[in-house]
């Protein structure tokens, strides 16, 4: 009796889940909100354990290997990122640290150890490369959804395909942007970035996605430049979410004297 009981609710579960599923959003709003809080703000915070390879449009490969540390003040609200790098040797014990703010430009610092030196990061240079890699160091905290106009262009059976373009075009490389976002997980799945003369200039896919802690979790993308060439792949391994990261280690202190306790797999 237990088990039929059990199976009907299961069935029911399924059957609302799907009834939710073919009633798709119409509002692109509350779509962007909600791709937003899959992308960037899974659980109270998190860490992750990642991997770039990065090759030139010369078939030169580096790689580049780091453990990101988040931490958010709200849910959809202001952030905290650092990002600890392991390897190679010459770029071993660089720090980048992001205080990302939703009314306001990001602050961003860069440490680099061989120099002793704290570099701010202006929020002229957030649409360059991050650390060498086809990612820009604006991807790696997320744009401001706020900075750009949005429109629903078409609902799949798989996605909300999105059409963003910014509100200050002067202040940016791209005249418009198209995203597909999943219409289970709300993760973006793939962007376009379009030039000047409507061409797809950079391109970001999403090529795995695990549920990890109850979280849909981008686990493999790729960034892409389809017309100068080369790519950069980025993998996430070992990923926790809600681990209890203090406030206090995301500050300039910490940038010469990592929290080494937090960089191991499970905390303290």
């Amino acid at each position: 009796m237990k088990t039929r009981l059990l199976t009907s609710i299961t069935l029911l579960a399924l059957a609302l889940g799907n009834s939710a599923a073919a009633e798709p959003l119409t509002d692109v709003d509350e779509i962007v909100a909600r791709a937003n809080l899959a992308a960037y703000y899974g659980g109270d915070d998190g860490r992750s354990e990642a991997r770039m390879a990065i090759e030139d449009n010369q078939g030169r490969k580096q790689l580049r290997q780091f453990t990101i540390l988040r931490r958010d003040h709200a849910d959809g609200g202001d952030q905290d990122f650092m990002v600890f790098f392991s390897r190679p040797s010459d770029v071993r014990g660089t720090v980048f640290l992001v205080a990302k703010h939703v009314d306001r430009d990001d602050d961003r610092w860069l440490y680099l150890p061989g120099l002793d030196l704290v570099r701010r990061i202006s929020a002229g240079d957030k649409r360059t490369s991050f650390v060498g890699s086809h990612f820009f160091y604006e991807d790696v905290s997320g744009r401001n959804p706020a900075e750009d106009e949005h429109r629903l262009v078409e609902t799949t059976a798989e996605h909300y395909v999105l059409e963003s373009t910014p509100k200050d075009p002067a202040s940016v490389e791209f005249t418009r942007y198209v995203t597909r976002i999943d219409r289970q997980t709300f993760l973006p799945m793939k962007t376009e970035y379009y030039d000047s003369r409507d061409r797809v200039y950079r391109l970001m896919e999403v090529l795995d996605v695990e549920e990890i802690g109850g979280y849909p979790t981008v686990t493999r993308s790729r960034m892409s430049e389809p017309l100068d060439g080369g790519s950069t792949l980025m993998e996430f391994r070992y990923t926790e979410y809600d681990v209890g990261l203090p406030a206090d280690i995301f500050s300039e202190r910490y940038l010469r004297t990592p929290p080494t306790d937090w960089l191991r797999r499970g905390g303290e």
